[in-house]
Parts: C-alpha cells; sequence; structure tokens
C-alpha cells in the first residue's frame, strides 16, 4: 500500500482510511511515580493500523503540592490525553473516537470538537479535505466518570509558571515579570540550547527551569514515512494542560504565557484557518472555562502579552541585548540551535526588528545578511499581505508588519543609511502604500480583550506607557 499512498491526493487517503480504520480508541492512560519523575503513558489504537504509547516525563518535586493520584491531578492527565490523541487520530481520521478511559458530558464533546476541528484547521486545509463540525468526528466514552470526583480542591497556590520557548516572547515575560522571580518557575517542553539559555540568562537557577520531555511514539513516525495523513496540530494546547498539571503539581498559581494579540489573525484571509489557533484569545478563553467547569482546578491560565502586538514586543525586546544571541525562534534550524535564515520565521523575526535595530545588528542575530537575501521576496509579499496567505508559521499580523518596515525604512533614511534590498522591494508594493499611514500606532495599542488578573493587567498598562515615552523621539 506504501507505494500507492504516495501517489494518492490527501483528500482520497482520508476517505480511504475513514472507511478502513472507522476506529480510534482512547485505551488509557499510566501514571508510574518515582522518587524524581512522574511517566504519564497514553494508550492510543487504532485497530487493524498501529497501537501508540506516547509518554511525558515530568520533574517531580520534593513534596507534590496536589496528590499525584487525587483527583484535580487525575483529571488534568486524562485531559492532557484527550489533546495529545489528536496527533495520532490524524493519521487515519477514523470518524469514531472511542474514549475508554474516562467519560465526558455531551457538553464537553462539543467543546472537544470544536477545539479539534479549530486546531486542525491548517491540516484540514492544507491537505484540502471538506470537513465540518457535525461530520468530521463522532465522540464517545465510558468508565471513570472524572466529572463526579471532588471539585475545587483547596490547593496552596503562589507564584509564577512561565513556558519558555527560547523565543522574544517569552524572554519578554520573564523580564516583565523579574521581580516574582524568587517564586517562580520556567516550563521547557523538549529543552535545547534556547529555552535554557534563556531562563538562565533572565536570572533563574538550574533548579528553576523544569524540563519537561514529550516522546512521540514510533509507530506514528513511521506511518508519516509511509504516506498516511500529517499536518500541523494545536501545539500549544498539549502547554496549556501540560502547564496547568505542572502548576498543580509544584504549588503555583498562575501559569503566565506569552501570547500576543496578533496571534488571533488567521493565517488565511477570510477564513477561520489559523495557524496560530492554540495561541489564540479564543483558545484562551475555551481553556479558561474549561479548566474552570470541568476540572475544578485554581490555577489561571492567561496570556501576559495578549495586550500588545508583535511590534510592541519587538520593541521591548529590542533593548534586551544581554538576550541577542540566545533567543531562537526558527523550526528549521530548532535541532541545532541556530538561524536557517531562510525561512518565514527568520524573516519576520528580522523584519519585525526593523524599526529599532540597525542592519548590522540583525546581521549578527543571523550570522547573515538576511535583509539583503532577494530570494526571500516571495515570503516578504506573504508577510505584509500581497498574497491570500500568509506563512504557516507563528508570526504577526500582516499590518503591523507593513508598520513596521515602513519605519524601519523612515529611520534609515533619517540617519542617512542605505535600504538593505528587502525594503526597496518592500516600498513597491501595494502594502507599503497602505502602511504609511500613522506607522507608529502600535506604539498607542492595548488589547482590552484578555484575562489578565488585575494586578498584572495594571503592570502591562503601566509598561505600554513606558514603551511608548521610551521610542517617541525617535518615532
Amino acid at each position: 500500500m506504501e507505494n500507492n499512498l504516495s501517489a494518492m491526493r490527501p483528500a482520497d487517503k482520508y476517505t480511504l482510511f475513514r472507511e478502513k480504520y472507522p476506529e480510534f480508541f482512547y485505551r488509557s492512560f499510566d501514571i508510574e511515580v518515582t522518587e524524581e519523575k512522574v511517566r504519564l503513558t497514553f494508550h492510543f489504537s487504532v485497530p487493524g493500523l498501529a497501537d501508540f504509547a506516547p509518554q511525558w516525563t515530568l520533574p517531580k518535586p520534593e513534596n507534590p503540592v496536589c496528590d499525584i493520584n487525587g483527583g484535580i491531578f487525575r483529571r488534568l492527565v486524562f485531559s492532557l490525553g484527550l489533546v495529545e490523541l489528536i496527533s495520532y487520530w490524524k493519521i487515519a481520521c477514523p470518524s469514531k473516537v472511542m474514549i475508554e478511559c474516562g467519560k465526558i458530558g455531551n457538553e464537553q464533546v462539543l467543546w472537544w470538537k470544536q477545539q479539534y476541528l479549530s486546531g486542525l484547521g491548517e491540516f484540514f486545509y492544507r491537505n484540502e479535505i471538506p470537513v465540518s463540525l457535525d461530520d468530521f468526528m463522532q465522540i464517545e466514552s465510558c468508565g471513570e466518570d472524572f466529572t463526579e470526583a471532588s471539585i475545587g480542591e483547596n490547593l496552596p497556590l503562589h507564584g509564577c509558571l512561565i513556558p519558555v520557548g527560547g523565543g522574544k516572547d517569552s524572554i519578554v515575560t520573564l523580564t516583565l515579570l523579574s521581580d516574582m522571580r524568587q517564586d517562580s518557575y520556567c516550563y521547557v517542553m523538549n529543552s535545547r540550547g534556547a529555552t535554557d539559555d534563556s531562563a538562565l540568562t533572565a536570572g533563574y537557577r538550574p533548579e528553576q527551569i523544569l524540563g519537561i520531555r514529550r516522546t512521540l511514539d514510533q509507530n506514528m513516525l513511521d506511518l508519516n514515512r509511509q504516506g498516511y495523513l500529517n499536518g500541523h496540530t494545536p501545539f500549544s494546547a498539549l502547554v496549556a494542560f501540560s502547564g496547568v498539571l505542572m502548576a498543580v503539581l509544584y504549588g503555583k498559581e498562575y501559569v503566565v504565557l506569552s501570547n500576543e494579540s496578533s496571534a488571533n489573525e488567521s493565517t488565511v484571509q477570510g477564513s477561520s484557518v489559523n495557524h496560530q489557533y492554540s495561541k489564540s484569545f479564543q483558545f484562551e478563553e475555551d481553556f479558561d472555562r474549561y479548566v474552570k467547569t470541568y476540572i475544578g482546578c485554581p490555577v489561571r491560565y492567561f496570556s501576559l502579552l495578549r495586550p500588545w502586538s508583535e511590534f510592541q514586543i519587538a520593541a521591548y525586546f529590542s533593548g534586551l541585548k544581554q538576550f541577542h544571541p540566545v533567543f531562537r525562534s526558527c523550526n528549521a534550524g530548532s535541532k541545532t540551535n541556530s538561524w536557517c535564515g531562510k525561512c518565514a520565521k527568520c524573516l519576520f523575526v528580522a523584519l519585525i526588528l526593523t524599526p529599532f535595530l540597525d542592519d548590522s545588528a540583525i546581521t549578527e542575530i543571523f550570522g547573515r545578511e538576511i535583509l539583503e537575501d532577494e530570494s526571500l521576496v516571495p515570503i516578504l509579499r506573504e508577510l505584509c499581505g500581497e498574497t491570500p496567505e500568509k506563512p504557516f508559521e507563528c508570526v504577526g499580523s500582516r499590518e503591523e508588519i507593513s508598520a513596521a518596515m515602513v519605519l524601519g525604512i523612515q529611520r534609515r533614511k533619517q540617519n542617512g543609511q542605505p535600504l538593505p534590498a528587502l525594503l526597496r522591494y518592500f516600498m513597491t508594493t501595494q502594502a507599503f502604500e497602505a502602511a504609511q499611514q500613522s506607522p507608529g500606532r502600535y506604539f498607542d495599542y492595548y488589547q482590552q480583550e484578555n484575562l489578565l488578573p488585575e494586578a498584572f493587567a495594571k503592570r502591562m498598562q503601566a509598561e505600554t506607557r513606558a514603551l511608548k515615552e521610551r521610542f517617541a523621539r525617535d518615532f
């Protein structure tokens, strides 16, 4: 079958697989506790195709705040499995999902179906698979009814758990919350150089960096190579559930994300397809409601940077010189902890920094003159809105990228500096013409639609004013 799969359209595979493999099972989950670790194993199955047993390995505190065998922890582990399963379901997209290790009610079924559909929006779009909420999946469940467990357990919580990915956004959050460092932890999934380097540079001690290991099942990787369905899944939803799980284990009151308002913009114009759906405010709000209603967990989950745009984050980050040598956002270079200098993520970071850093500083970050690389013109066109699709990457909004380039051009002209090739090209586009009106408006931006607790909201409002004042003379 493998040879035939390579020649088939994804939409045809979808139809074939759903007929051949009609059921997906979430069989069980195991919680294994040792002196230093907590190991979670999830058991999934597509009868006739493969069984899967992905694992998570978590560091265990000497004195866990919550009962590892108690209601909240087990509900969170079960729910983490509900997110994890989508990576394995999408291999063949069975029409029925059978949950044998827990029971969820009709409202929860609808909640999960909506999250799966939205989180897989890019997967369905790029594979040209037409789906609807009613027809893409049916969910049935049996087993332990977690909603009958003790809801609202009294846990002593204080401080923050801050997920760190090694990019500029989480670095800005670490810096903005530096006064809370002594009572906080960094959460790092599948550690790489930039993640740990960012946390250490921010002043966190090694013992304050909680390294979590997520291991994919080899059967899934083998099936992907054979030509079974593959594509983007809502990774940040895994961060959400696992982050709250780690927060109750370590007694942290807040899980503080670094998702900006720009993540709300659709990747495909005129559609709901969003590469960053699980970083959007819609997901954040839905997740908050789910945790309160169905898990009974007192941990607060929110994004500190939700009021800001990527433009403001870049402005703030430009002054954090000590982090410029260590941060990384390139997915292509993640295994080698490097910038590839050729992808949409690299180019986005370079462009959004153009108002605030000169060309030599940008070159030093990427190790090459990325703004002179005319082979990146097609990606630039996608980033600034000259095409219907943005790159399927975590990048800023079309308008703010264009505004950043306009200000970058103005600054170089005022300083008598030559324009690099990509900024010269941008001046020939319609996006440039549209962006010249009030390009500095993002300094005044503040997204009121957020979940920040009052003390954090006051902090961000003050930082917004300070950021505008800092750059008032330059722009």
